[in-house]
């Protein structure tokens, strides 16, 4: 057999590996875009033909030809937050089993941005698209609507969702956490929140009506700040608040775990004990509430939960090419009851 010299190989085609596997193109083709369809013995034998040969798929011409990109699009407002993280596992895990690929971009917690990120999604010819919340400008919303893909937003519940919404009240969440405090026997609760998007928001006013129904609200319990959120950030805003307050607060509910830790260690500095002297609830139960001393009070939401049911959604609209019957999904949350909330009862 003549050998080709080295720097002038051809290019590895599909014909190449269906030779190799002992099967036809179409066949290869079909393990390449619908590993679903096939069987797993002629996945595993093609796929060893595919690794054997180098062969790198064209998934833009596969897309052209069969009109499928099996690209979905994910837009959400953080790479670096964990709590994005663990919904994008929950996708990954879904949809990476059945060979569809992810394409993500990062929002910024922007409306601007997001609709600039949309435009770019939507320009790779996704078959659907996941979504984080509803504050897209009304530009975003008709590029999403026109695109007559299925959409998924997911971390809240909408009124009037694009398409699909999975999520849960942040509202009712921030009200339940009010009650749970005023139960505990704390009636000087304030608030720490951060970057102030729409669903912390959300919180505070469903903690605002939980407060003022109770008639314990004060303006002064309350320390926001549009800085994105961290431990340090936490600190700071924690000594602001007990300053504006007199010293007076006998619980503080934080927007999330971050700013509760931050309030938390804060407060040791502080030589105030916790919950001897003064509460301290979180929210998404990040894993380091249980380990801090004393462990964290948080609200747990199903992250990783969310991003399965929205990429199983996305898939059996596009395999059944009609939406479920059920196109708002409650997640609900539970408070989880740790240490830094238990002095009172």
């Amino acid at each position: 057999m003549k050998m080709a010299k080295k720097g002038v190989d051809k290019k590895v085609t599909l014909v190449d590996v269906a030779a190799i596997a002992g099967v036809s193109a179409i066949t290869v083709s079909r393990v390449i875009n619908q590993p679903e369809k096939v069987s797993e013995i002629l996945r595993q034998q093609v796929q060893k033909a595919i690794d054997s040969l180098g062969y790198i798929p064209n998934q833009f011409a596969s897309s052209l030809a069969s009109a499928k990109s099996r690209v979905v699009g994910v837009a959400i407002p953080s790479l670096t937050n964990i709590v994005f993280t663990d919904v994008l596992r929950g996708i990954y895990d879904v949809l990476g089993a059945t060979g569809y690929k992810v394409l993500m971009v990062d929002t910024h917690y922007s409306a601007l941005e997001e609709e600039k990120m949309v435009r770019t999604l939507l320009s790779q010819a996704p078959e659907a698209m996941i979504i984080t919340g509803g504050g897209q400008t009304k530009a975003c919303q008709q590029l999403l609507q026109k695109a007559h893909i299925p959409i998924v937003q997911i971390m809240e519940l909408l009124e009037e969702p694009l398409d699909m919404n999975i999520g849960f009240s942040h509202w009712q969440a921030g009200y339940d956490v009010a009650k749970y405090l005023l139960s505990q026997g704390y009636n000087r609760p304030g608030f720490i929140g951060a970057r102030m998007d729409t669903r912390v928001q959300q919180r505070l006013r469903g903690y605002r009506a939980g407060l003022e129904e109770a008639g314990v609200y004060q303006d002064a319990y309350i320390a926001t700040s549009l800085d994105p959120s961290s431990i340090g950030l936490g600190g700071q805003l924690f000594r602001r608040l007990m300053s504006a307050s007199g010293g007076h607060l006998d619980a503080v509910f934080c927007a999330n775990d971050d700013l509760a830790l931050g309030a938390l260690f804060e407060s040791q500095r502080m030589h105030i004990t916790v919950p001897h002297s003064l509460a301290i609830c979180g929210f998404n139960d990040i894993e380091a509430a249980t380990y801090v001393n004393p462990s964290l009070t948080s609200v747990w939401v199903g992250r990783y939960e969310m991003g399965v049911k929205a990429a199983e959604m996305i898939l059996d609209c596009i395999s059944h090419g009609k939406k479920p019957a059920q196109k708002m999904v409650d997640m609900g949350y539970q408070i989880k009851e740790r240490d830094s909330t238990r002095q009172r009862r």
